[in-house]
């Protein structure tokens, strides 16, 4: 809504002309949605604890985690509306892009919401029904894939860029299209949930992946700079700047609340949604792969999810002590802070190998 404004006010006086400039506003959305995250977080969390909203904690979990039970909750509410309050703020409201980022992250934090809600408000330790919040996930998941594949009006929105390789772009018709970008943003989706388990362990990979998938965002949507690096370009795709600044931002201002020991948990609320918008963003600028090696701790934490109930249901035995993955190595004695740091380090690497792509081809 500043972004018009200030395109308004730039006839009257030209020194609203800066505000044209994305990388401008990228940071401007950082600073926002770290300023409300500030603000609003003290707030929140003393709301939560009054009205009880406390985590739960699993009887066969890590005997550290039992007096974790009870910490405020759903958290996430305040990183969603620090991210789209920014992004609405601070994006070009026109641009197609933005509202697909917008809205499918909201539906994701809706059914988190809903999951939340029946766990810690009405005491149902189902929450959600698998069944039902699958299906939800997957019309928001095929819903987003359908829309973006009847809307793309060049032929590198709908290809699937291969990195290192310049040349391999892969054409992908309706279906195939569909069902990757369904993948990737439910699968993203669930990753961060699944990883979700420590302070502070899910948000900052997705803080570093989402700053990553700002840089790639503004390389596609600059004609200049995605053909030097023999990548697609897709016009208008750079307006998601704004929004992986809102990530960022949102998700800064969380951890100051999230970091050991954590005063609060952003809940499904947060971590589906956040999941989601990291697949959707990654969809738009066609990196999908990338996505992958850069999430590379999400993805451990659910292959490990899913290798464990495998082997259980096949042999009757556990690979690991616990899954997901960070609960075994707490239960091998590692101290909560060090799994997390150690899980932060090997982001870093992996969102350096990311965006090493962008070169090497």
């Amino acid at each position: 809504m500043l972004y018009h404004l200030a395109q308004y006010l730039q006839e009257i006086y030209s020194g609203f002309n800066v505000f044209n400039y994305l990388t401008l506003r990228a940071i401007l959305g950082v600073l926002t949605a770290l300023l409300i995250s500030f603000v609003v977080g003290p707030v929140m969390i003393k709301k939560l604890s009054k009205y009880n909203i406390g985590q739960t904690v699993r009887d066969d979990g890590p005997e550290s985690h039992f007096s974790k039970a009870g910490t405020p909750t759903m958290g996430g509410a305040l990183i969603l509306v620090a991210i789209f309050v920014s992004t609405l703020l601070w994006s070009d409201l026109s641009n197609r892009y933005v509202w697909v980022a917008v809205i499918t992250t909201a539906i994701f934090g809706i059914i988190g919401w809903v999951d939340d809600y029946k766990k810690l408000v009405k005491q149902d330790p189902r929450g959600l029904i698998a069944r039902y919040k699958y299906f939800w996930q997957s019309v928001a998941g095929f819903g987003a894939a359908v829309y973006l594949y009847t809307s793309a009006i060049s032929p590198a929105e709908t290809e699937l860029i291969v990195p290192v390789f310049k040349d391999v772009a892969i054409p992908l018709g309706l279906v195939s299209y569909v069902l990757l970008t369904y993948f990737v943003i439910v699968g993203s989706s669930n990753s961060v949930n699944l990883t979700d388990g420590l302070d502070g362990l899910a948000i900052l990979p997705t803080v570093m992946v989402a700053g990553a998938l700002a840089v790639f965002a503004y390389l596609t949507g600059h004609a200049v700079f995605s053909s030097y690096l023999a990548i697609p370009y897709i016009y208008g795709v750079g307006e998601l700047v704004v929004f992986c600044g809102a990530i960022v931002g949102a998700g800064l201002g969380f951890l100051w609340f999230n970091t050991y020991p954590a005063q609060v948990f952003m809940g499904d609320v947060g971590a589906l949604a956040l999941g989601a918008a990291l697949g959707i963003v990654a969809v738009m600028v066609r990196q999908e792969l990338v996505l992958f090696i850069m999430g590379g701790v999400f993805v451990m934490e659910t292959v490990s999810v899913i290798l464990q109930v495998g082997s259980y249901k096949l042999t009757g035995r556990r690979i690991f002590r616990m899954a997901p993955l960070h609960h075994h190595f707490e239960l091998k004695g590692w101290p909560e802070p060090r799994v997390i740091v150690r899980f932060w380090i090997i982001t870093v690497i992996l969102v350096l190998v990311g965006l090493a792509t962008l070169k090497v081809r």
